[in-house]
């Protein structure tokens, strides 16, 4: 019997999907080298819980990881319930400031069901770095620090910038790269992925790990998806998102939000459809043969059924077409029971209150510009005062709506 142990170089078409979609690969030819050690390679992807929801954004280079596992390579997924304390200075204009310990564990305990739904879990290897870094000596962290100089830090073009303008850097900023650096050698990297706006960490996980006599990973980094805004990465706090366990509704009404010249890098990076089928969308988008809103409906029904099951999509079209088109209310609202404790002393609940308690804003000040931006309706009729006052029982069974995509009916 063979080697169980043992992974073939890749055939052709093989490293054809590995390299597929990336925009960097460091070393050049790096990946047939560590191809050809025949073994299945350990492929490191970070991701810190500083949020508790992953978007399409994360997608992307967890879409890839799925790939190397499906080739028969180790996925080894570090949730950084260490370094998210920190927070990735990656683009950043000023210090992030740092969460606690209870804020990350309470992320963290989110991400591996989201990842779920794009990686296997159950043959990933997943670890928290706070298991080797959160205990380290003085010691050790100085000779982690010496895997690096200030002059290097600095060819960061976003704390260059900063130091150029006389804004701060703190210490612990310029520790972060060193610490995602430093759980390459922890995990013994072979590959590491992330988006391009990963690359300085990544390239210092090489170095770190020469420091650390180790033989440097290559580095694979995949395309920025652009949110809903068309212009800026998609991001929770630009609110430009769409997270991958949203329900199906909210998710293909965002999605046919997004600018048409967004369409064909949102079905490559988003969507399962063969590369050469996409290939064909452009085409004929190009040429006239395709309209973008045919397109943007197949993109979104796709996605949806990505991550809600075959049929999903379709089921969220028919809903978004009843609210879009006929004006009406989708078949299925969620309902809210009406709580005691929104109801002041006059007997009646304050809207901004209201809209807080049925989920439908985060803060009253979010629920107040809802209201003055005519985006809240009730029953179809749009409520536009921020003060309004209503009385409970005239409020039970019916539709309360932010926008054109969240709805709840009162009970």
């Amino acid at each position: 019997m063979g080697d169980p142990t043992r992974h073939d170089p890749a055939p052709p078409h093989e490293l054809d999907v590995l390299r597929g979609g990336a925009v960097d690969l460091v070393p050049a030819g790096g990946l047939e080298e560590k191809l050809a050690l025949g073994r299945p390679l350990r492929v490191k992807l970070g991701v810190d819980p500083s949020r508790p929801d992953l978007t399409l954004g994360h997608s992307v280079v967890l879409r890839k990881l799925r790939q190397f596992q499906d080739a028969g390579h180790t996925a080894v997924l570090i949730v950084g319930d260490f370094t998210a304390r920190i927070g990735d200075p990656s683009g950043r204009s000023d210090t992030r400031q740092m969460l606690s310990e209870d804020e990350v564990a309470a992320n963290a305990r989110t991400y591996l069901a989201q990842a779920g739904r794009v990686i296997d879990v159950e043959r990933a290897e997943v670890r928290g770095n706070a298991e080797w870094s959160a205990g380290m000596t003085m010691g050790e962290l100085l000779r982690l620090t010496s895997a690096s100089t200030v002059a290097q830090m600095l060819e960061r073009e976003d704390f260059r910038a900063r130091y150029r303008a006389g804004e701060p850097i703190a210490v612990v900023e310029l520790l972060y790269p060193l610490f995602q650096g430093y759980d390459s050698v922890a995990v013994e990297a072979d590959v590491e992925l992330g988006g391009t706006d990963q690359t300085f960490n990544l390239l210092m996980g090489r170095e770190v790990q020469r420091a650390y006599g180790q033989s440097p990973q290559v580095v694979l980094t995949v395309p920025l998806l652009e949110g809903l805004d068309g212009v800026r990465k998609m991001s929770k706090s630009l609110d430009n998102w769409v997270g991958i366990t949203e329900p199906p509704d909210e998710q293909f009404g965002k999605l046919m939000s997004i600018p048409d010249e967004l369409i064909v890098k949102y079905l490559r990076l988003c969507a399962p459809l063969a590369s050469d089928a996409v290939d064909e969308i452009e085409r004929r988008l190009a040429d006239g043969s395709a309209h973008p809103n045919d397109e943007k409906r197949r993109m979104a029904r796709s996605v949806v059924d990505l991550y809600h099951g075959e049929g999903a999509g379709a089921a969220a079209e028919s809903a978004f077409d009843t609210v879009h088109k006929e004006g009406g209310v989708p078949d299925a609202v969620s309902e809210v029971a009406l709580d005691d404790a929104w109801v002041g002393d006059e007997g009646t609940i304050w809207l901004p209150r209201l809209l807080v308690g049925a989920g439908l804003a985060s803060s009253n000040g979010e629920a107040r510009r809802a209201v003055t931006g005519g985006g809240v309706r009730l029953d179809g009729e749009a409520l536009t005062d921020p003060e309004a006052e209503l009385v409970p029982d005239a409020l039970r069974g019916r539709v309360l709506a932010v926008g054109r995509r969240r709805f709840v009916r009162l009970v």
